[in-house]
């Protein structure tokens, strides 16, 4: 079984004085001895050579090796945003005439380019059940290029069926793109098939709500291709992610593991037992779920279920007073985003989904009243649950 913790531990990295973490380069551009040797980075991009921050800095390059190793890659690039992350991608594997299948449960940020934006690029997007792999086949067109899901769906919390969405994409020539920010660790996509795998950065994998940041993990030839000086997407659009920020990524990476482990075993707690209330819980832990089965194949062990967990308490005048409630009683924070120590809340319908139109979320099952949680490391789970019991009652939702 692959172990992305171990895969990262054994990473021996130095700088250049042999500083137990790599020397941060504050630097935009790099010397050279002579122009013979400018003219040959530039032309073949050497690797273990740098010339302008906007191909490559080493700290950069130290973060881009972790996080291969992270999701078991031959490679991977690190960008200044998760967003940036997908635009690169996609914008490096589609041009205009060419199509799309996404699933129709993806963060709203994502909605939005791939409705709205990609249509001004003629690159046309078509929004299906990727669980109905029936359904997934039926679309796909001979201008079709990409498959493109989360492993684990922003907000619902639905699972994709990886191998079988990879086994499709490989029978008709096609990329699978994965987004894989709710689930670092637990579930390694291009082990499972998957050709393209991107994270915001921004949430579990920094884990600290203090930066902005986004990655790409591929084969060797599809990173080249985007930091390629005539065509690199990456290269061209310039979404580059500061030195400083991706050297306090590089050392956050590392306690991943055990991060993951509480938020996942907080989670599940929370889940288990606010279901136990009556209430309508999303969580792949819990046996409920459609796709709880689906999960236990497709994870990587130790790591838990996610430290995500979606609960529907029946429209959005609820859901806000409860949230209310809850930070007065310190349960959290009234946020959007996730992966942060302490716990965040939000409603996605009015927040991280208000992009997608109201009638295709009613299609998906987004009610306006689910309440998104991120949940925190709390070293006791059981007094926030109390908390949130206190809340439910305070609002009328409990006896």
């Amino acid at each position: 079984m692959f172990d992305p913790s171990k895969a990262i531990q054994d990473m021996l990295v130095f700088g250049e004085f042999g500083d137990v973490n790599p020397s941060v380069t504050d630097s935009s551009t790099y010397t050279f001895m002579s122009p013979d040797k400018m003219k040959e980075m530039f032309d073949h991009e050497i690797e273990g050579c740098f010339l302008y921050s906007r191909h490559w800095n080493p700290i950069n390059k130290f973060l881009s090796n972790a996080l291969a190793g992270l999701e078991n890659s031959e490679s991977a690039q690190v960008t200044a945003s998760g967003m940036a992350a997908i635009s690169c991608a996609i914008l490096q594997l589609c041009n205009s005439g060419d199509e799309m299948l996404c699933s129709r449960t993806v963060y709203g940020g994502t909605y939005a380019l791939f409705k709205n934006f990609l249509a001004k690029l003629g690159i046309k997007v078509n929004f299906i059940n990727v669980h109905d792999l029936e359904v997934v086949k039926q679309a796909i067109t001979p201008r079709t290029k990409v498959i493109y899901t989360e492993s684990i769906s922003n907000p619902l919390l639905e699972v994709a069926n990886l191998p079988a969405l990879a086994e499709i994409a490989n029978q008709h020539g096609l990329k699978l793109v994965v987004d894989n920010t709710f689930s670092p660790m637990i579930i390694s996509p291009l082990r499972l098939g998957a050709h393209v795998v991107v994270h915001s950065m921004t949430k579990f994998i920094n884990g600290t709500s203090d930066c902005v940041a986004g990655c790409i993990c591929s084969d060797s030839a599809f990173i080249h291709q985007l930091s390629d000086v005539n065509m690199g997407a990456c290269m061209l659009l310039g979404p580059v992610l500061d030195s400083t920020r991706a050297a306090s990524i590089l050392k956050n990476i590392h306690s991943l593991h055990l991060r993951m482990k509480q938020h996942s075993k907080n989670a599940l707690y929370l889940a288990e037992n606010i279901e136990k209330l009556g209430f309508k819980i999303f969580y792949p832990g819990l046996p409920s779920h459609p796709q709880h089965e689906l999960m236990k194949q497709l994870m990587n062990k130790d790591f838990g279920f996610s430290g995500i967990v979606a609960w529907d308490v029946g429209n959005e005048a609820k859901a806000n007073e409860l949230m209310t409630v809850m930070q007065q009683q310190k349960v959290g924070y009234l946020a959007v985003s996730l992966g942060y120590f302490k716990t965040l809340f939000s409603a996605p319908g009015s927040s991280t989904s208000s992009e997608i139109p109201h009638d295709e979320r009613d299609k998906m099952g987004l009610s306006d009243g689910l309440i998104r949680l991120s949940v925190g490391l709390d070293n006791d789970i059981e007094t926030t649950f109390e908390r949130i019991k206190v809340s439910l009652q305070q609002v009328g939702l409990l006896q």
